[in-house]
C-alpha cells in the first residue's frame, strides 16, 4: 500500500480494469501519470491528456511513450530519471519537453516516485507534471543572449598583432567614414633602419620590433582624435579627419621628424630609423575614394624616398589615369626585376596521411624586410586593374614547376578580377599545351572575398578549366557572404575552410558546430574540404573526426621558398 505522502500526490497504481474515478489525483488539478510493470501500461490523468492534446485511450503501452510524447533530444534524460527513481527507490526530479498532438512542445517539471510492494520492491513509477514553459523559455533566452555575447566579436576587425594599430582594412573603413563626414588628410610613413642594407639589420623580426616601437612613438605625439593603422609591411598610416591642410602639414612634418630623430632601443641593440612621409588631402566631393587616397599617400612616400626628402605633399587627388599608369609601371618593374617570388606549403591528405598537394604562395621581395606577404600589393593591383600580369606570372611559373615535377599536384591562387578576364582562360590553355602539363596536377583557387569583375566570364573560366581536366577550389570558405551561392554556380571540387574557424577549434564549441556543418554541406555537394591553420595534434585529430579531407598549416609544414625545379620537401 502506498505511503500517505504518496497518496497526497497520486492514487496508487490501479489494477485493471480501471474505473473513471481512478483518474482523480489526490491533489485536484495536478497532471499526473502512473506506470506499473504488470501489463507494461501507463495511466494518464485527464489534465495531462489535455496538456498533450491527444484523444488517446486510457491505457498505452510504455515503450511507445518516449517516442510519442517526449522530445527526442530529451529521450535519454527522461529514461535516466525513470531508471534512477526505480533503482534508487527515492523520488527524482527532472525537466523535459513533452510533445503535443499538433507538433509543438512544452516544458514540464516532473517529480518521479517509485511505487513499492509490501516487501519494498518497486512495482511501478508515478509522476506529477507541472507546466514550466514560461520559466524555461526565459532561461533559454538568457542562455542564448549569453552565447551571443561570447561569440560575437568585440570589434569589426582585430588589431594588427605586431603593432596593436588598426589593420589596413579597418583603416580604409575609417578613411571612408571621414570622407563622408567632411574630409581631412592621410599621412603614410615608411619606417626602416638606417642600416637596412646590412644583413644583420635586414631581419624581419628586427624590423617588426622597429615598427612596433615607431607606433608607440607616434601614439605619444599625434593630436587627439587621430587614428593610426598599419597599412603595409613597414608603413604606418595616420588619419587626420576634419583637419585643415595647414594643420595637417605641420603635424606630418612633426611626426616624420620625431621618427628620424628618435633612437630606438631593441631587445639586442639600438638603432636610428629612416622615415619618409606622404601626405594627401581628401574632400567629400573628390573623385578618389578611400582606397585611392591611401594609394596616393603610399606613392607620395616613395617619391620622398626617391627625392631624398622627408615629406611629399599632395594637395589634390591624383588623376585616375596617372594613378593607374604609375602603379602598372611599378608592377612591370617588379616583374622585370624579379621582385616577386614563389613559396609553397604542403597539404596533407588525411585518408592516406601523405602530402599529396602543395599550395603556391606569392611573396614580394621588400627592400628592407625580405620576402613579404603580397596582400597590400594585390589589394592595390586589383583596385587599379593591374593584377592580371601578376596572376599570369604565377600561372606560368606554376606550369614550369608542374612540368618539372609530374607527380606533384599544385594549387594556384588567382584574383577574382583575373578569373573574370577572358584573356586568362586562353593563356591557361596555351601554357598547358606549351609546357605539356598534365591538367590533373593543377587546382586553381579563387578567394571567396575576391572582387569578381565578371561573374559570367568567371563561370566560363571555371567550365573551361574543368573541361581541360584541372580542378577548381574556393578559398577562405565561410569568410564572405556568398559562400553557399558559389557552391551552386561554380563547379567547385575543393573548399578551403577559413582558418579563422580552425585555429581555436578544440577550445571553441561554436567553431566546431560551424566546421561540422560546412563539412556536411560540402559532402552533400560532392566537394572535398581542406582545413587551414592547423597548428597542433588535437586540432588535427578533431578535424579527422569531423570528416575533413585535407589539412594544411604549421603542423604539416611552413611555407618555404620554391627552388628552381623543386618544391620544398617534395
Amino acid at each position: 500500500m502506498a505511503a500517505p505522502e504518496e497518496r497526497q500526490l497520486l492514487p496508487s497504481v490501479l489494477p485493471e480494469p480501471r474505473t473513471p474515478a481512478d483518474d482523480r489525483p489526490a491533489a485536484a488539478g495536478n497532471a499526473w501519470f502512473s506506470y506499473t510493470a504488470t501489463g507494461d501500461e501507463i495511466v494518464w490523468s485527464a489534465q495531462l491528456r489535455g496538456m498533450l492534446g491527444h484523444s488517446h485511450a486510457q491505457h498505452e503501452v510504455s515503450r511507445k511513450v518516449l517516442a510519442r510524447y517526449v522530445h527526442r533530444e530529451d529521450h535519454a534524460k527522461a529514461l535516466s530519471a525513470i531508471t534512477q527513481a526505480w533503482t534508487s527507490r527515492v523520488p527524482v526530479r527532472t525537466t523535459v519537453r513533452l510533445m503535443r498532438a499538433d507538433g509543438g512542445w512544452f516544458d514540464v517539471d516532473c517529480r518521479l516516485e517509485p511505487v513499492k510492494n509490501a516487501d519494498g520492491t518497486v512495482r511501478g513509477v508515478r509522476g506529477v507534471v507541472t507546466d514550466v514553459s514560461a520559466r524555461e523559455r526565459a532561461r533559454r533566452e538568457m542562455a542564448r543572449l549569453a552565447r551571443r555575447d561570447e561569440t560575437v566579436q568585440d570589434s569589426l576587425a582585430d588589431p594588427d598583432p605586431a603593432t596593436g594599430l588598426l589593420t589596413r582594412a579597418r583603416f580604409i573603413d575609417e578613411i571612408d567614414r571621414a570622407q563622408r563626414r567632411g574630409g581631412g588628410a592621410i599621412l603614410v610613413i615608411r619606417v626602416q633602419s638606417e642600416r637596412a642594407g646590412d644583413t644583420e639589420d635586414a631581419r624581419p623580426d628586427r624590423n617588426a620590433d622597429l615598427l612596433h616601437r615607431a607606433a608607440r612613438v607616434l601614439e605619444g605625439v599625434v593630436q587627439r582624435g587621430a587614428l593610426l593603422g598599419r597599412v603595409g609591411t613597414s608603413e604606418i598610416g595616420l588619419l587626420l579627419a576634419g583637419t585643415s591642410w595647414p594643420t595637417a602639414r605641420r603635424e606630418a612634418e612633426l611626426l616624420v621628424e620625431a621618427l628620424r630623430s628618435q633612437t630606438f632601443v631593441l631587445p639586442d641593440s639600438w638603432l636610428r630609423a629612416q622615415a619618409w612621409g606622404g601626405l594627401v588631402r581628401f574632400t567629400p566631393d573628390a573623385e578618389a575614394g578611400s582606397h585611392e587616397v591611401l594609394i596616393d599617400a603610399e606613392h607620395a612616400w616613395r617619391q620622398s624616398r626617391d627625392a631624398e626628402r622627408p615629406l611629399t605633399l599632395v594637395a589634390h587627388p591624383v588623376p585616375v589615369r596617372d594613378r593607374q599608369g604609375s602603379y602598372r609601371s611599378r608592377v612591370a618593374d617588379a616583374l622585370g626585376t624579379d621582385r616577386f617570388t614563389l613559396y609553397s606549403q604542403p597539404i596533407l591528405e588525411l585518408q592516406t596521411n601523405k602530402v599529396t598537394r602543395h599550395e603556391l604562395l606569392l611573396r614580394v621581395l621588400d627592400d628592407t624586410d625580405g620576402p613579404q606577404s603580397p596582400i597590400q600589393v594585390l589589394d592595390t593591383a586589383e583596385r587599379l586593374d593591374a593584377v592580371y600580369d601578376i596572376d599570369l606570372w604565377v600561372v606560368e611559373r606554376a606550369m614550369q614547376l608542374a612540368a618539372e615535377q609530374p607527380d606533384t599536384c599544385l594549387q594556384i591562387n588567382l584574383s577574382g578580377r583575373s578569373v573574370g578576364d577572358p584573356r586568362l582562360t586562353d593563356e591557361v590553355e596555351r601554357l598547358i599545351q606549351h609546357y605539356e602539363v598534365n591538367p590533373a596536377q593543377l587546382t586553381f583557387e579563387i578567394t571567396e572575398t575576391a572582387l569578381i569583375g565578371n561573374l559570367l566570364e568567371a563561370r566560363r573560366f571555371a567550365d573551361r578549366i574543368r573541361d581541360l581536366g584541372c580542378e577548381l577550389a574556393l578559398d577562405d570558405f565561410g569568410s564572405g557572404y556568398a559562400s553557399f551561392r558559389y557552391l551552386r554556380i561554380f563547379p567547385i571540387d575543393l573548399v578551403k575552410i577559413d582558418g579563422e574557424y580552425v585555429v581555436d577549434l578544440v577550445a571553441n564549441p561554436q567553431d566546431q558546430v560551424l566546421v561540422r556543418a560546412l563539412v556536411q554541406v560540402c559532402q552533400a555537394y560532392g566537394i572535398h574540404t581542406v582545413a587551414e591553420y592547423v597548428q597542433d595534434e588535437p586540432t588535427l585529430r578533431l578535424l579527422r573526426e569531423l570528416g575533413v579531407d585535407y589539412v594544411q598549416g604549421y603542423l604539416i609544414g611552413r611555407p618555404a621558398p620554391v627552388l628552381p625545379g623543386r618544391l620544398p620537401g617534395a
